[in-house]
């Protein structure tokens, strides 16, 4: 659907690696989850991408807390493609 909408997808590497959110496993294993986590936007992060997405909110906003680069939801960039309004929380991008 992003493709569809004009955007670019990169892929990280390893992209199949958990982020450590899995629901209430950042509660009960927090040292092993921020390490899956910061392993996870680091790969992000590596691919030179603008941005971030995610349709999973439990996944990007783990991630999120650990991103130098803006997470957002699938649904915002869609609304963004559609009707043309820019989200605030990518103000900072061009484009």
């Amino acid at each position: 659907m992003l493709l569809r909408a004009g955007f670019k997808i990169v892929r990280p590497d390893e992209e199949y690696m958990c982020c450590g959110s899995a629901g209430t496993y950042s509660i009960l294993q927090p040292e092993l989850s921020r390490r899956l986590r910061d392993a996870k936007a680091e790969k992000l992060q590596a691919t030179g991408a603008d941005l971030i997405a995610s349709g999973n909110i439990g996944c990007l906003t783990h991630i999120a807390a650990a991103a130098t680069i803006p997470a957002v939801h699938t649904v915002v960039l869609l609304d963004w493609a559609w009707t043309g309004r820019k989200p605030t929380a990518l103000a900072a991008l061009t484009g």
